[in-house]
């Protein structure tokens, strides 16, 4: 008896759970761009003036730096302990790197440690969630759902934004408690995540492939709250595929991955990753604060902006999840997101360059600072319809069973390396290049979406066995599979 209610629920309290990965992620992304600019964090640390770019920098980057290595770690990790298990040891690693942060230890080197390690958990669980989310999802659901990380994400930047602003305003700067409350919490998402998983089964794909067939059908029978002839069906269609890759390719090694269409799907992971964070749109999280100074100068004006720019991504990120995910084409979706964003993106820089931001927070914002405010914002609504949620179901849907967690592992790792790379430079592009720091995001979009128009392949409302039968290419039909 097929129950679509409860097999319904089912999905998205997985998707829910696992995607708290995302939360942690936007949290800790959100929250040490405001708590670099409190008055206590910088007398505890002690430092200022010149080294505060530096500062930023390490502290950002140096994160980035441990979350790519950890992608290459959690691939054999989840292939030994499934996917379960690896979410549970990445967030306890997480939480270790949290907590040293928040002794105030008065050293920087301590606290940069502690953001390495916290980043080794946090990119460990960028590369387990997609994929877990991808094999247990039924098709239909798989962009919505998968799109919940992206989603979670911008919870978690709203809710960081906010509590910084608070922080700044409600708590003396002379106080050590105005940084490490902010700083404290990113323990609960932590926790939730590594707790969550205990209320989950482990993969059905992962389970099949290691052959606990007995375990994999009581999974998809538990998500699927159905144990009908079609889940049946779709439970030997699973096994044959993991069958058939396995036995095509017994023995994997490494140069698999740059042979034929397996070299196309880890390209394009690659790029989709790298568009992402080329986009801007990550550094802004990072660097809100420090970006909306150079609009309505110094001042806690520059929290509160940043903080409704939050709410604005959880919002159109939302309007997005729950409205068009899997109504529209990945592929339009994506040539479009990037098109209005740098449309945005250039505009913007043109409007900063004309009336630049006075010195120091003014009465009222300015006419321009205003337009240039609504500017922003509307590139980031484009970016949560668009190239914020999408690359996660996306890159976790278009490898086969054979390759799909080096695969994902390689892609999430690229975003990871260059928000490491944009997370060390836009501190000081800010401080250099001013306005145009906003045209080249602007032309990296503008790349971005002839990029997508001859390279993606469109993947919505296929089963993953599908896609992993087919030729990689933009164009290609329904019926061109790789022979």
């Amino acid at each position: 008896m097929k129950d679509l209610t409860l097999g319904k629920i089912r999905a998205y309290w997985l998707g829910s759970v696992v995607c708290f990965g995302g939360f942690l992620f936007g949290y800790d992304s959100g929250i040490v761009g405001g708590v670099l600019t409190l008055a206590s964090f910088q007398a505890d640390y002690r430092y200022g003036g010149g080294s505060g770019t530096r500062t930023n920098s390490l502290s950002v980057g140096l994160q980035q730096l441990g979350a790519f290595v950890a992608c290459f770690l959690a691939w054999p990790l989840t292939d030994k302990l499934g996917r379960k298990k690896a979410l549970m040891l990445s967030a306890s690693v997480f939480t270790i790197g949290a907590i040293i942060q928040t002794v105030n230890t008065h050293s920087l080197t301590a606290f940069y440690i502690a953001r390495v390690i916290a980043g080794l958990g946090l990119g460990a669980a960028t590369v387990v969630v997609p994929m877990f989310n991808s094999e247990m999802m039924p098709k239909e659901l798989r962009g919505q759902v998968g799109s919940f990380f992206q989603w979670f994400y911008t919870f978690g930047i709203f809710v960081s934004y906010f509590v910084d602003y608070g922080v700044a305003r409600g708590i003396s700067t002379h106080r050590s408690a105005q940084w490490q409350i902010p700083v404290g919490l990113q323990i609960v998402p932590a926790a939730f995540l590594g707790f969550g998983m205990l209320t989950l089964p482990e993969s059905t794909r992962w389970l099949t492939k290691k052959g606990r067939h007995d375990e994999a059908w009581e999974s998809l029978r538990w998500i699927r709250a159905d144990s009908s002839q079609a889940t049946i069906e779709e439970m030997e269609e699973i096994r044959l595929g993991v069958e058939m890759e396995a036995i095509a390719t017994e023995g994997f090694q490494f140069k698999e991955l740059l042979q034929g269409e397996n070299f196309k799907r880890v390209l394009a992971a690659f790029a989709v990753f790298t568009a992402q964070q080329a986009t801007g749109a990550t550094a802004f999280a990072y660097f809100g604060p420090q970006y909306f100074k150079l609009i309505v100068g110094s001042g806690d004006r520059s929290l509160l902006v940043t903080a409704i720019f939050g709410a604005v991504k959880v919002v159109a990120c939302g309007i997005f999840v729950l409205g068009f995910s899997e109504r529209l084409s990945r592929r339009q979706v994506l040539i479009g997101g990037a098109l209005f964003m740098s449309a945005c993106q250039i505009t913007t820089a043109a409007v900063v360059k004309s009336f630049p931001a006075p010195a120091e927070q003014q009465a009222t914002v300015s006419p321009p600072a205003i337009a240039t405010i609504a500017l922003i914002y509307l590139f980031v609504v484009a970016y949560n319809f668009s190239w914020g949620p999408m690359p996660w179901p996306y890159v976790s849907e278009i490898f086969p069973a054979r390759i799909r967690e080096p695969g994902v592992a390689i892609g999430v790792a690229s975003q990871w390396l260059w928000n490491f790379v944009f997370s060390l430079t836009t501190p000081y592009m800010i401080a250099s290049l001013g306005w145009g720091t906003f045209l080249v995001w602007g032309i990296f979009d503008l790349v971005i979406a002839f990029f997508t128009f001859f390279l993606l392949k469109e993947t919505r409302g296929l089963s993953l066995e599908h896609i992993a039968k087919s030729r990689f290419r933009a164009h290609s039909s329904s019926d061109d599979s790789v022979k």
